[in-house]
């Protein structure tokens, strides 16, 4: 009995862990931002055009990012101003979840790929 109790307990403790975790990171820009950041800084412009978002909802995204410690924001000394974003050190605790999602990503791809071909 005290395994089953334990058992619920574990899986409530990893449910509510999971739920955190895609509060800060869910949705469908957060990990692409991420992705796109791991190359170096990039300007709100670039980040838009890379990751094909409108600025509004690019806007949203960073700030979210932003309060939970992802990304940093520097506003750089330039006319017209400039603003880029880059990662922050605790970003890099990501770096297996990002890989690991992409693996996957790719598999699922190929998989499909080959469930059309057939």
């Amino acid at each position: 009995m005290d395994s089953i109790v334990h058992n619920s307990v574990t899986c409530k403790k990893a449910r509510l862990a999971i739920r955190d975790t895609l509060d800060v990171i869910g949705g469908k820009w957060k990990m692409v931002l991420l992705t796109i950041l791991m190359d170096g800084k990039k300007r709100f412009l670039e980040l838009s055009r890379e990751a094909e978002i409108s600025p509004r909802i690019l806007s949203k995204e960073l700030q979210e990012m932003e309060l939970n410690g992802l990304v940093s924001r520097t506003v750089c000394n330039t006319k017209p101003v400039t603003v880029e974003y880059a990662l922050t050190p605790y970003s890099e605790t990501l770096k297996e979840v990002l890989e690991a999602m992409g693996r996957w990503g790719q598999q699922h791809r190929e998989r499909i790929i080959e469930e059309i071909a057939q």
